[in-house]
């Protein structure tokens, strides 16, 4: 299996109810992708965040499904939303468990 995370950090004009939509529109994916085993969200609300305010986390049943997720249009849409509402950076990281 593979788990795939996703630190965002986004500007100081992005709204809390954007950020929340980010969350609701990420946890939608959950039946749209093939090869999830377990989809999660929510706000950072660490004292240690260093400004990323939101977590993105999918594990996946193999690399393939992993692959497969980056062009998923589905995927595509939301990563677009994300950056719509002012993404200024983000950490990725993928291990394999």
């Amino acid at each position: 299996m593979i788990d795939h995370i996703v630190l965002v950090k986004f500007g100081e004009s992005t709204t809390q109810a954007q950020l929340q939509e980010v969350v609701d529109r990420f946890k939608a994916l959950r039946g749209e992708l093939t090869g999830v085993v377990d989809l999660q969200a929510g706000i950072n609300f660490s004292d240690k965040n260093q400004g990323y305010q939101v977590v993105l986390s999918v594990r996946f049943e193999d690399k393939a499904a992993l692959e497969a997720y980056g062009p998923n249009p589905k995927h595509q849409a939301v990563a677009a939303y994300i950056r719509e509402v002012g993404r200024v950076d983000s950490i990725v990281s993928d291990i394999e468990l």
